[in-house]
């Protein structure tokens, strides 16, 4: 079954730029070293550019492991924890209700 998931953070104004890279290069080896990582989204809030939302569908609780547990995720930790403004990551997980996508790729 399909994992669903949105992580939200807000980093120090002058920690953005370094975390945007830092996301940039993350994706990149998911999307080369993860296939079941069916889709990983990144987001910058406009109004608040210290605000970054990140969403992913895994294939299955296998796939989220690999992604979770991996060398390339500690890195990624290791950049942008520094640089967070208060809270930690929010991980939320959510189930699909409705979509104008081709529904056999998000279920």
């Amino acid at each position: 079954m399909p994992i669903y998931t949105i992580a939200q953070y807000k980093v120090r104004h002058q920690g953005v730029d370094k975390v945007k890279r830092a996301i940039e290069e993350f994706v990149t080896y998911v999307t080369a070293n993860e296939p079941d990582t069916r889709m990983y989204i990144a987001w910058q809030q406009e109004s608040d550019p210290t605000r970054f939302v990140h969403f992913f569908i895994f294939e299955d609780h296998n796939a989220h492991e690999k992604h979770r547990r991996s060398d390339a995720v500690k890195r990624f930790e290791g950049i942008y924890r520094p640089e967070l403004d208060g809270d930690d990551v929010v991980f939320t997980d959510y189930k699909p209700i409705a979509t104008n996508q081709d529904s056999r790729r998000i279920r």
